[in-house]
């Protein structure tokens, strides 16, 4: 007889809607799916936000949502897709940080719980009712979270610091 864990369960709850939630946005940026730009409107935002080259961080953002979203919703290389989630979620606080903390300002407030959730689900694991334990964890392993963290977040560093420093730039200009 299988005993259900209520911690399995709250992870599974977790990561399903969590996994949705950014598979939704990424899904957006990528397809044009509920309301979304697309691949076109997802590049012209990217380059009014003033990240350089705007399709190749408009297509990372996408998949860095959207396939971030399905890996954690189906509990698969969860350290990656928590990882890839809270680096693109680490650019969009980056764009919503002039707004300040909550989000009815255009605040940073929700990407960043998006973020840090899917990182706590990256670093904590998905839990018994995932893919990751039906494959015996092959893609959920210690050096996999440290690797996958540890290039998200160099990632993320340069993508926000190279737009910070072209808006830096930009204000230079107008001076």
């Amino acid at each position: 007889m299988v005993c259900l864990s209520r911690r399995d369960l709250g992870l599974l709850v977790l990561r399903v809607g969590t996994g949705a939630v950014l598979a939704a946005h990424g899904a957006q940026k990528l397809a044009g799916w509920f309301g979304g730009g697309g691949i076109q409107g997802t590049t012209a935002a990217m380059e009014a936000m003033g990240f350089h080259p705007p399709k190749h961080s408009a297509v990372a953002a996408g998949l860095g949502e959207a396939g971030g979203g399905v890996l954690l919703a189906l509990g698969l290389a969860t350290p990656a897709a928590g990882a890839a989630a809270a680096g693109a979620m680490a650019g969009a606080v980056a764009v919503h940080a002039p707004a300040g903390f909550f989000a009815q300002g255009g605040g940073y407030e929700y990407p960043a719980f998006l973020g840090f959730t899917a990182a706590a689900i990256g670093l904590s694991g998905p839990g018994r009712y995932s893919l990751d334990e039906v494959t015996g964890h092959v893609l959920d392993r210690l050096w996999v979270v440290a690797l996958a963290f540890a290039g998200s977040a160099a990632a993320a560093a340069v993508v926000v610091g190279k737009r910070a420093k072209g808006q830096a730039e930009g204000q230079d200009d107008e001076a």
